[in-house]
């Protein structure tokens, strides 16, 4: 048991009675605290209803998701992270990761592995960690302990938490090792994974299925991969044989490591890299392509921007069914969790009516099984995509 309880009013218990792990502001009516310190955000504390019975523990926050549960059972911290990272772990070892060809996954998915507020992507032995809350910055020499004790070969873990915290005490660190970057396998293509100096962990775990299914379609084909980051699509494009593919991100340090990754795989001769903003080139170019690939970065990470990224996300797509040949095929994504599949789709719906071009969807995509959703969190469900046959 914690030094602080959090009691809720009548009848706000019933979301966590169903697993819900969050705890809304307005839902509580007091907190009790047993010691001489004030609460805080990032303290540890029980959750209890009116009648004071034990629902959950988990860590205190300032916003309006006052508390996240991170065990509905009476833990220790200790304890939690060593139950809830095994689990995790195991559920990779059911889903066949690690593996020969695959040694780049996600070891754990905040709320969806029960550890909300927690990201584990993992590249071979290497470990990256981000703390989204300030109760799991403050663990984290605890979870490098449970880490190393459910995967002992691990040789480094980085912390890279202060662009996620957006705390100006918050720093990126090493709790173990000291290795910058590694070469890492996917679906037996390989990648040089920079966690210091990449965006998020070093690479975008959540699209691996999405881009080997984008393999089987290539061969033979053009291919444009636009907001292509280190070139994740473009490698699966010419491993399946693509006969040429252009890739586009406005970042020069991103397009720099795509060119790094495609002489790891041997594709220089069919590859060309193009520093440019996405959305001007599309505008710009007139050639038309076998295979579009458009995944942006979310365009709307509250619902305040929501109205802005339905606009943004029909002006893309609009721009992307432009640039496919006939009979040629649409890879269109949106990681903005508050653009659900029904929304995105109708937005995408809408670009390809004023393309005045017949299209057929063939595939709705989602992010990989190693970034499980919580049954009972549907908030976990982010990255959406579709598939699109355009006549």
């Amino acid at each position: 048991m914690t030094n602080t309880r959090i009691v809720l009013k009548p009848g706000k218990e019933i979301s966590l009675l169903r697993r819900h792990p969050w705890v809304f502001s307005g839902a509580i009516a007091r907190a009790v605290v047993f010691d001489d310190q004030d609460l805080a955000a990032g303290h540890w504390v029980d959750v209890v209803n009116h009648k004071e019975e034990f629902l959950g523990t988990g860590h205190y926050s300032d916003g309006s998701i006052a508390v996240r549960l991170m065990s509905w059972e009476a833990l220790s911290p200790e304890q939690i992270y060593q139950k809830k990272l095994r689990e995790a772990w195991e559920l990779r070892a059911r889903l066949g990761l690690p593996n020969d060809q695959t040694q780049a996954f996600r070891w754990v998915h905040g709320e969806g592995d029960g550890l909300p507020g927690l990201i584990i992507d993992t590249y071979e032995r290497h470990a990256v960690v981000q703390a989204h809350s300030l109760g799991v910055y403050a663990d984290l020499p605890i979870i490098a302990q449970a880490m190393q004790s459910v995967f002992p070969a691990l040789s480094t873990i980085y912390s890279k938490s202060k662009a996620a915290l957006h705390d100006p005490n918050a720093e990126d660190r090493y709790l173990l090792g000291q290795s910058p970057s590694c070469i890492a396998r996917e679906n037996g293509w390989q990648f040089e994974v920079n966690w210091e100096e990449g965006q998020k962990t070093g690479f975008f775990l959540d699209q691996r299925d999405n881009r080997a299914l984008l393999q089987q379609y290539a061969h033979g084909k053009t291919v444009l991969n636009t907001f292509c980051y280190t070139g994740g699509f473009s490698i699966a494009a010419l491993r399946g044989g693509a006969q040429h593919v252009k890739s586009v991100d406005v970042s020069a340090r991103a397009m720099a490591q795509t060119d790094r990754n495609m002489a790891l795989n041997g594709f220089e001769s069919q590859h060309q890299s193009i520093t440019a903003d996405a959305l001007k080139f599309l505008g710009e170019e007139r050639e038309q392509f076998d295979i579009v690939v458009l995944d942006p970065p979310a365009f709307a990470k509250n619902l305040r921007k929501k109205h802005a990224a339905v606009m943004g996300y029909k002006r893309l797509n609009g721009l992307g069914f432009q640039r496919v040949k006939p009979g040629g095929l649409l890879f269109t994504f949106s990681c903005s969790q508050v653009i659900d599949d029904e929304l995105f789709s109708h937005t995408v719906t809408a670009a390809g009516l004023e393309s005045g071009r017949g299209a057929r969807i063939i595939h709705r995509l989602n992010q990989g099984p190693d970034h499980p959703e919580g049954l009972y969190h549907p908030e976990g469900h982010y990255l959406k995509g579709l598939v699109i046959a355009v006549d």
